[in-house]
């Protein structure tokens, strides 16, 4: 069972993206050569009008080949053929329709659990909230300059915290006023990090209309983005090492003890794990995707940017090459996090 969802779900996650590149590509004129997913040799194949369909053996990506790409080839249908937005959009939209696959999901996901709204179950005894007059059923509006819209948000930045005092705004449950407090976190030797002294939203709370619904389904997106960028800054400042990184090992890893622990209750809570799940999944694509390193969209997006500034584009032969290098170094990463995920496994 664990194979299978987590194909599902990192099929869902894939396709999706490949498809945003696809529709794009082919609604500005540009010929897709195949539309792939998976890596390695090709199990199946459809052929249709223009475009071949293929599943290749190992479901850890995909692909959308346009014709041309990466050759000086301006023949109509080939990716320098199209205006320079036209490729733009056609290789932004691969994340972007990730953000919307989120989105749709998030849907599903806040009507039936609901959000968990930024708002005091309790504090800690002797804490830092407590100290700075706040109390259960307060509401956190701001936490060090972020507008805060979901619980969790408050528990990113306590994880995140290196100590400093933080401003606070919330709103009272007595009176309804706004207070400003400034707060200091409190170190915690036991656990080895700092805590605010809130203790936790108490329920999550469903939507109460359509537009609420909207509204908290994009908030659980703007989430799950702001852990994913704090989480690769955290990265590249040091405070993660690269060993905690996971790959499709680790995801199937996951993806089979979510289901383990949530099977005895039921079908409902198991669906709705796995979309919290692709959720997840879907926003950390869009953003990696979106980094400016070579052989991603991002890198793919620089180059038409210094196009779009020098007026031409930049020789297809020297783009070409240093995709192909970014490709390898990628791989080798992968190898990389496949052998600490395994390692993980078996320790």
């Amino acid at each position: 069972m664990t194979i299978i969802l987590f194909i599902l779900i990192f099929g869902l996650v894939v396709v999706s993206h490949e498809f945003g590149h696809y529709i794009v590509g082919v609604k500005s004129g540009i010929h897709v050569v195949e539309f792939a997913l998976g890596m390695g040799p090709v199990i199946f194949h459809r052929d249709g009008k223009k475009t071949r369909f293929t599943i290749r053996l190992f479901p850890i990506g995909g692909a959308c080949m346009f014709e041309g790409e990466d050759e000086d080839v301006t023949t109509e249908g080939a990716f320098l053929s199209a205006g320079v937005w036209n490729r733009f959009a056609t290789v932004a939209a691969g994340p972007i329709f990730n953000f919307i696959l989120a989105f749709l999901l998030s849907l599903i996901l806040v009507g039936f659990t609901g959000s968990d709204k930024p708002i005091i179950y309790d504090v800690s005894e002797g804490g830092a909230a407590e100290a700075c007059g706040i109390g259960p059923g307060d509401e956190i509006i701001r936490l060090g300059g972020e507008r805060i819209h979901v619980y969790r948000e408050v528990s990113l930045i306590s994880m995140l915290g290196s100590g400093s005092p933080v401003d606070v705004e919330y709103r009272d449950a007595e009176t309804g006023e706004i207070n400003r407090v400034t707060l200091t976190p409190l170190y915690d030797e036991a656990d080895g990090r700092y805590y605010f002294g809130f203790l936790g939203a108490g329920s999550y709370e469903k939507p109460g209309n359509p537009l609420e619904l909207i509204l908290y389904s994009g908030y659980e997106v703007g989430y799950w983005v702001k852990a994913t960028y704090k989480s690769l800054l955290m990265l590249i400042k040091g405070r993660v090492s690269p060993k905690e990184l996971s790959g499709p090992v680790g995801i199937a890893t996951v993806v089979g003890q979510s289901y383990e622990e949530t099977k005895s209750y039921g079908f409902l809570s198991v669906f709705l794990t796995m979309v919290n799940i692709t959720v997840l999944l879907s926003v950390n694509l869009g953003i990696m995707n979106l980094l400016p390193l070579p052989a991603l969209d991002g890198g793919r997006l620089v180059f038409i940017v210094v196009e779009m500034l020098r007026g031409k584009p930049v020789p297809q032969d020297k783009e070409g090459l240093i995709h192909g290098i970014g490709f390898l170094l990628f791989m080798l990463l992968a190898v990389v996090v496949m052998f600490n995920d395994i390692m993980r496994i078996i320790h």
